[in-house]
């Protein structure tokens, strides 16, 4: 699995070259967020009925965590299997799924029983398909425009037991592990998109001229510019690093928030100091500087937002106040 991550990681890199974010991003949903816990613990029933087809692209995948109420606080959702007989009762909603308008299937994350918030709760593969379900909306988002994101509810649908993953109770624990891939995966998939801007940006300002002189040579533009790029490249590494320990077997949460972290506000950095360099014209809809700025301002929110990778790294460093 660790390998099969590595080879994910720097596929991630090279779709970073499409230029619309919501391509790769639905791509990374399917191959390192919906299906990695159906990999390493689902049955070979379920992966023969749900994975074998996933892969082979017939069939779209999406992961039901994020519900009205609980986003990056995964313990607080309120969606519920309730076993009854052979089969779990479903009844909630879920929030913000991407790919949730066509997806065959969902990874789903649910409360089934009354136990411990990290401990109650287990991940279902759930047919999109079956009564009960209902996509409530497609979401008009900022950015990720050929992404559609969806919210849906579940009015006691009911699905077979068999479709549990894993164990029952053991599904918070599943969906930690999995974010770590998740947000590996996310910082991968923003390093090309920053190179990609930093240097349209350099080929725009050696062209535009303001008072007698390309924009480029003025210092505060190529320092800026210089400091992006090597803020990109510190990322790189760290990105490598953490992929590295991972594949060894380690637990890199500490090293994947911190990414995932830099990646948040690095991508912010890039895209506003490059838009500003650009002028007028980045203000437009023409260029690819004010996509990427709409784009990937979902890094800071999207797969757990800054805070709450602020929050994990203070939790390993052993700084978060106790309750």
């Amino acid at each position: 699995m660790g390998l099969d991550f590595s080879y994910n990681i720097a596929v991630a890199e090279e779709l970073g070259n499409i230029r619309c974010g919501g391509i790769p991003m639905a791509i990374g949903v399917q191959a390192s967020m919906a299906t990695p816990a159906l990999t390493r613990f689902g049955s070979h029933e379920l992966k023969k009925q749900f994975l074998v087809p996933t892969i082979a692209g017939d069939f779209v995948a999406c992961l039901g965590i994020s519900e009205a109420g609980a986003g990056s606080d995964v313990a607080n959702i309120k969606t519920t299997a309730v076993r009854k007989g052979d089969e779990y009762v479903i009844n909630g909603g879920k929030m913000w799924i991407t790919s949730g308008s066509q997806a065959d299937w969902m990874c789903l994350l649910a409360n089934t029983s009354e136990g411990p918030p990290h401990r109650n709760k287990s991940l279902i593969c759930l047919p999109m398909n079956l009564p009960g379900i209902h996509v409530a909306k497609k979401i008009d988002k900022l950015g990720m425009k050929s992404s559609d994101t969806a919210q849906i509810f579940f009015e006691d649908v009911r699905v077979p037991c068999k479709n549990l993953i894993g164990e029952e109770g053991k599904g918070f624990t599943y969906q930690m592990l999995q974010f770590q891939e998740e947000r590996l995966w996310g910082v991968a998939i923003a390093l090309t998109p920053m190179e990609t801007i930093i240097q349209e940006t350099i080929e725009y300002t050696q062209q535009r001229k303001v008072f007698g002189q390309p924009v480029l040579h003025n210092q505060t533009v190529h320092f800026r510019l210089a400091e992006l790029a090597t803020e990109v490249e510190l990322l790189r590494s760290l990105l490598h690093r953490a992929v590295a320990l991972y594949v060894e077997g380690n637990d890199v949460t500490k090293f994947a928030s911190m990414a995932k972290l830099k990646a948040g506000r690095l991508t912010r950095e890039v895209t506003d100091s490059c838009l500003q360099f650009w002028g007028g014209m980045g203000f437009t809809s023409e260029v690819l500087v004010s996509r990427f700025y709409r784009d990937l301002r979902l890094m800071s929110i999207g797969g757990g937002t800054d805070e709450t990778m602020l929050s994990i790294i203070c939790k390993y460093m052993d700084i978060l106040p106790r309750k």
